[in-house]
């Protein structure tokens, strides 16, 4: 035991130590590597499931002693054939990696490269693919490899606490033969130029495109094949948002950079965003009107084209410039936008994201996405500690240092956080560094706290509590029994007491700490007294009143949310809910309505306002209304929840009716097909049926117990794009002797001229 406390001890003392070199790599006598440039072939391979990559890389030598080896990162199913240095063959070796079990790859350099020197490293390697995910896909659907797959080798992956490298790139995709390869960048044929820094990834697939116009020139939208009016038009409002974002971000951060701006309708990978192409769940071209998940991604995706784009992001706590800054300036716009109150909306989300991890965190400087909590964290709490440092600063002195830092460190070895809470220290002095040790190097440690008001001397006094180890400077808000709204400012020392003095004859009903909610803090339910609780426990308990059919109780539950917080629509939807289950229809209606009328309502938002107008509608014997609301529900493409009820609804509303569901012959002939094969239980004529890559685990389970009876009924049928067909059906079916039934959802894919299973979206059959 001593001998092995001694071993860790040198290891955290020496400079040259793992240790060390694992937190701390730029200033240690080690050689360190960091990509400069990429440039990739790819060529994905449909009759093997397999990619095939020649990477070239362009690296530095950032460390501080000669670099005798080269260590890439790889995904750890990666074949390597061969590794050049300098266009020379190269000596490698392959291991396994622990930290995101990935595969390492030593390479040899014949001459050792100094500091500051570069060195070529060319690979080629095979990537196959046993089945398809959001990250890595190769069907007759197409094709898709993202940076999180690690399907190129990188120096420095993700899993690196000074972050993955980043870097212009050239990518050329091959045989993608009547296919469209999407990236980002600059486009000739299947050959992408990135000038700006960037991870490379490719999509391939067929879409209708549509190009943006005069303001919004350079901005593309990639619709679903076959989209309707609608659905462009939808596609405009989505074109015109990227380009006022670009529009706003250009007045505060600098001229905007000439790479295209691409918004991708994608059915796996939504939310990836990369060089200014975002990709965008179909459904978000499908829905009434633009939604909040989709307008923050748009802001975001078009903030990182100047932080981390044309200006590299590096270095210890990389995400809270790439991910917290990202996410602070693209609310802001949100704000400019849609309004303050949608802005709010948005950060009260985001609390309630944070505040579920706030005590499990790992301290933000330090967080890589190895930890659990990074992305909740990084982005959540890492926009607030900017909004704090906006306010501490003003606006315009921290757009302006901010401006001047991304510009000074574009030619050089990019903006690291050091730098900018160094420059922001200058200018900002001890209070701005408050703010970022407290908030980036330590977890939160905040709880602020108000106690009923007390007369004293003709006013009002309540107390105050801070339990963090951050003096706070906030405002106390006071409501009074007439309505009266009284603001008071007030400083709370660090794990001390204050108090909030209200001037004021008249009796005070409420009042709340912090009302802009600008501090992260372990627990927000205790900033009111009366006491409101907006914590995500105070959502899930109205939500489990209403599972628990206790109506009552839920709409009191969520009246007391709105009551605060009159633009949660989640706490809306459930109120509405609410009293529409107790057949309070008129009132229903309002609250359904009110949160469709929201200026940027939540998917979920969308689809649960149109399924409780739906069956308002239905209930009135307006069966046509009924289906309208929940097709539009339908399309909404929410949360499982909401899109099941709606399809089951929407049976439900035809029906009533008198309307005869649509059902397409070549569907219904292939459904029948497939039951064949699933009561072959042979593993080779289930595949054939079925895309190739996808429904892996469903094959495998019906091989394994294949059934006695396997029966599907085509009940309806909705064409989704050119290629796509959506069948609702009803299964019989007997395994082991129980006999079982229920409903799915299959999505059919034309391939080859004839249609394939591609997806089971819902699977009750039981």
């Amino acid at each position: 035991m001593n001998k092995l406390y001694f071993f860790l001890l040198l290891c955290l003392l020496l400079p040259g130590s793992v240790a060390v070199e694992a937190r701390a790599q730029d200033t240690t006598a080690t050689a360190a590597w960091q990509v400069t440039r990429f440039d990739i072939t790819a060529s994905p391979s449909l009759a093997d499931r397999s990619l095939n990559v020649r990477a070239v890389l362009k690296a530095r030598n950032v460390g501080r002693a000669a670099g005798q080896t080269i260590t890439v990162r790889l995904n750890n199913k990666a074949e390597v054939k061969a590794v050049s240095i300098n266009d020379g063959t190269a000596t490698f070796r392959s291991s396994p990696e622990s930290r995101g079990d990935l595969l390492r790859v030593q390479i040899n350099i014949a001459t050792p490269v100094a500091p500051d020197g570069m060195v070529t490293a060319a690979l080629d390697y095979r990537l196959p693919v046993a089945e398809n995910n959001g990250l890595t896909m190769i069907s007759q659907m197409g094709t898709q490899f993202l940076p999180l797959s690690v399907w190129y080798p990188s120096a420095n992956s993700i899993f690196a606490v000074r972050g993955a490298d980043s870097a212009p790139y050239r990518l050329t995709v091959n045989g993608a033969a009547g296919e469209m390869v999407v990236s980002s960048g600059k486009a000739a044929g299947n050959t992408f130029e990135q000038s700006l820094n960037g991870q490379p990834f490719f999509v391939t697939g067929n879409w209708d495109v549509s190009d943006g116009t005069g303001a919004s020139a350079g901005v593309q939208a990639y619709l679903p094949k076959g989209a309707n009016a609608e659905e462009r038009k939808q596609a405009e409002a989505l074109i015109a948002l990227a380009a006022a974002a670009r529009t706003f971000y250009t007045g505060l951060l600098g001229p905007a950079p000439e790479s295209p701006i691409r918004l991708v309708a994608v059915e796996r990978g939504a939310g990836f965003q990369e060089g200014g192409t975002a990709l965008l769940d179909s459904a978000a071209f499908r829905r009434t009107k633009i939604d909040s998940t989709t307008a923050l991604l748009i802001g975001e995706t078009v903030a990182r084209m100047w932080i981390g784009g044309m200006t590299a992001i590096r270095g210890e706590g990389s995400g809270v410039l790439r991910e917290g800054l990202s996410r602070f300036l693209a609310t802001l716009f949100l704000e400019k936008q849609f309004g303050a109150e949608t802005a709010d909306a948005e950060r009260m989300r985001e609390r309630i994201a944070y505040t579920a991890v706030a005590r499990r965190e790992a301290p933000l400087s330090l967080s890589t996405p190895l930890d659990e909590t990074y992305y909740t964290s990084v982005t959540n709490k890492g926009a607030m500690i900017w909004r704090l440092v906006d306010r501490a600063l003003t606006r315009d002195a921290l757009m302006t240092l901010l401006r001047a830092r991304l510009q000074a460190s574009r030619d050089g070895g990019g903006l690291t956080l050091a730098i900018l809470r160094a420059a922001l220290t200058e200018q900002g002095g001890d209070a701005v560094k408050a703010i970022l040790n407290e908030g980036l190097d330590k977890p939160t440690d905040i709880d602020l706290l108000i106690g009923l008001p007390q007369q004293r001397a003709g006013q009002w006094v309540s107390a105050l509590r801070n339990t963090g180890s951050l003096d706070v400077a906030v405002k106390a808000l006071a409501t009074t029994e007439r309505g009266e709204r009284i603001m008071v400012d007030t400083t709370i020392p660090a794990r001390d007491f204050g108090e909030a003095v209200f001037k004021t004859a008249s009796r005070i009903v409420r009042v709340e700490v912090d009302p802009d909610k600008l501090y992260p803090q372990l627990d927000y339910s205790n900033d009111i007294v009366p006491r409101k609780d907006l914590s995500e426990d105070a959502l899930s308990e109205a939500t489990r009143a209403f599972v628990r059919q206790e109506y009552a109780r839920s709409e009191a539950a969520s009246r007391e949310l709105i009551s605060t917080a009159p633009h949660m629509q989640e706490a809306r939807i459930l109120l509405a809910r609410s009293l529409l289950a107790q057949n309070k229809m008129d009132e229903a209606e309002k609250e359904f309505r009110a949160a469709q009328d929201e200026r940027l309502p939540t998917p979920a938002t969308l689809a649960w306002a149109n399924i409780g107008l739906g069956e308002i509608a239905l209930r009135r014997g307006q069966a046509a209304e009924a289906v309208k609301r929940f097709n539009e529900a339908v399309r909404a493409g929410a949360e499982y929840a909401s899109t099941l009820t709606a399809r089951a609804q929407r049976i439900k509303a035809e029906q009533a009716a008198t309307v005869s569901p649509a059902v397409d012959d070549s569907a219904q002939k292939f459904i029948a097909q497939l039951d064949l094969a699933i009561r072959s239980g042979r593993k080779a004529e289930i595949e054939s049926q079925v895309i190739s890559g996808e429904l892996v685990s469903f094959i495998k389970g019906i091989v394994g117990s294949q059934p006695e009876v396997w029966q599907t009924r085509v009940v309806r049928t909705e064409q989704l794009d050119a290629d796509r067909i959506s069948a609702d059906v009803a299964i019989n079916a007997r395994q082991f002797g129980r006999d079982q039934s229920g409903t799915a959802v299959f999505v059919l894919t034309r391939a080859g001229g004839a249609w394939k299973l591609s997806d089971i979206q819902f699977f009750d059959v039981k």
